[in-house]
C-alpha cells in the first residue's frame, strides 16, 4: 500500500486559514472540528477543508507545506480560489 503525503488547508469558522502537513487528510479534519488537532484551531472551530496537495514523499510534503504557511493571505486565497475552479 502506498502512503500519500498530503499539505491541506482549512478555514477557521473565524475566516482564518490554517495549513498542516498529513498522511489521512478526513481524520485530520476531524481532529481539528473536535478541537484536537493544531492549538491554533482549538478555538476557531469549526473548519472547513479548502484545499490539498498530494505528494509521494513525506519530505517534499513539508517543504510544500512550509512554502504555502509562508504565503501571504491574498496568496492563500488564490490557491484555495484555483482549487474551487477545478485548476
Amino acid at each position: 500500500m502506498t502512503v500519500h503525503h498530503w499539505v491541506y488547508v482549512v478555514e477557521c469558522a473565524d475566516g482564518s486559514f490554517y495549513t498542516g502537513y498529513t498522511t489521512d487528510v478526513e481524520r485530520r479534519v476531524r481532529e481539528h472540528d473536535r478541537g484536537e488537532g493544531a492549538k491554533y484551531t482549538r478555538g476557531r472551530t469549526p473548519v472547513e477543508l479548502v484545499h490539498t496537495e498530494r505528494f509521494d514523499s513525506k519530505s517534499a510534503a513539508m517543504s510544500r507545506e512550509y512554502e504555502v504557511k509562508q504565503l501571504s493571505r491574498r496568496q492563500k486565497e488564490e490557491l484555495v480560489e484555483e482549487d474551487a475552479d477545478g485548476e
